[in-house]
């Protein structure tokens, strides 16, 4: 009987492990988790590569917001208006348009179809013992370009008080991965020195007040 009794309590003991463990796994933003409003301050910086040179400029965020939870980044959303992207290094303001126009084409990101573009954040995991000016966070999450959802991971920094969170990441993406091909030497042979990089950095620059 009282091997029964043992036995019994043990196997209890591991099935409220087990649930407790799965809760855990599940993760996210809980019922205490507070929302900071991304602030107009944010924003996003592109630069892309091609064989003859380079173009680099920004992209205005529209709306979004981080969430916290004892003191750590636990989860959030932004949305970027693909309408307000800019083109920061060409000061001559023909070019700098024709440029832009053809950014806003279906060359690129099909503007007129896909106004926006967003970021999610699924999980963000404290880096352990993080290095100081390295980035102390590894966060994983689902962007969308021209309708087309990808998950991605990358590390960043993030800074969270009980009025603020500042968050900043550079990243790699591909944008192939988003129907995005012009240019591109992996679709279109024998276009020398016309080819543009498919892989773009992204920076990532935000700042949310509670």
């Amino acid at each position: 009987m009282k091997r029964v009794l043992i036995f019994s309590v043990v196997a209890a003991g591991l099935l409220t492990a087990s649930f407790r463990n799965n809760v855990v796994v599940k993760g996210g933003a809980g019922k205490s988790a507070i929302s900071y409003k991304v602030t107009q301050a944010s924003n996003v910086e592109w630069l892309a590569k091609k064989v003859t040179g380079q173009h680099n400029g920004t992209v205005t965020i529209k709306s979004g917001e981080l969430k916290a939870e004892a003191g750590k980044l636990v989860g959030g959303k932004f949305v970027m208006d693909m309408k307000n992207i800019k083109v920061v290094d060409i000061t001559d303001p023909g070019m700098n348009g024709k440029l832009s126009g053809h950014l806003a084409s279906d060359d690129f990101f099909s503007i007129q179809k896909f106004p926006e573009a967003s970021f999610e954040v699924v999980s963000a995991v404290p880096v352990f013992k993080p290095v100081a000016g390295k980035p102390n966070y590894n966060i994983k999450g689902n962007l969308t370009i021209k309708g087309i959802t990808k998950s991605i991971t990358f590390p960043a920094t993030v800074t969270v008080t009980d009025k603020q969170i500042k968050a900043d990441a550079e990243l790699l993406i591909d944008r192939t991965d988003f129907d995005i091909k012009y240019g591109s030497g992996k679709y279109f042979e024998g276009i020398g020195d016309k080819a543009i990089d498919d892989v773009f950095t992204v920076k990532f620059n935000l700042a949310a007040k509670a």
